[in-house]
């Protein structure tokens, strides 16, 4: 998702829409202070780890190898032209390459989360 505004601003509405979701922000890795700690330079690039277990405990449950997929993540950065963007996984595709089924409510609930936190964030 493309945003609209600056990294610092993207980054913040961004934790603003994880929060007002009741999840739970787990961790935030500034990739760039860990590049500059080592004397290398990347443009800023966050990722934020965030999730509700009631949501991802379901989907542990059916294949523990989710736990590698949850919880879930948003990655603010900035692109070579000044740009600013957010990614965030595919969940549909996880669920599958993990083999999880019967989980579509919770799924698609999920993926509507995750658009509308870096839609909101975006704009």
């Amino acid at each position: 998702t493309q945003s609209q505004n600056d990294f610092e601003t993207t980054l913040s509405k961004l934790q603003a829409g994880i929060d007002s979701r009741g999840f739970k922000t787990f961790a935030v890795i500034d990739h760039a202070k860990g590049a500059k700690s080592v004397d290398a330079m990347l443009r800023p690039t966050t990722l934020v780890i965030f999730g509700n277990p009631k949501g991802g405990t379901p989907l542990i449950q059916a294949s523990q190898t989710m736990g590698i997929v949850l919880p879930l993540k948003a990655l603010v950065y900035q692109n070579a032209d000044g740009s600013v963007a957010i990614a965030t996984p595919d969940i549909r595709h996880s669920l599958k390459e993990h083999g999880v089924e019967g989980k579509e409510a919770l799924t698609t609930k999920i993926e509507g989360a995750l658009a509308a936190i870096a839609t909101e964030a975006s704009q």
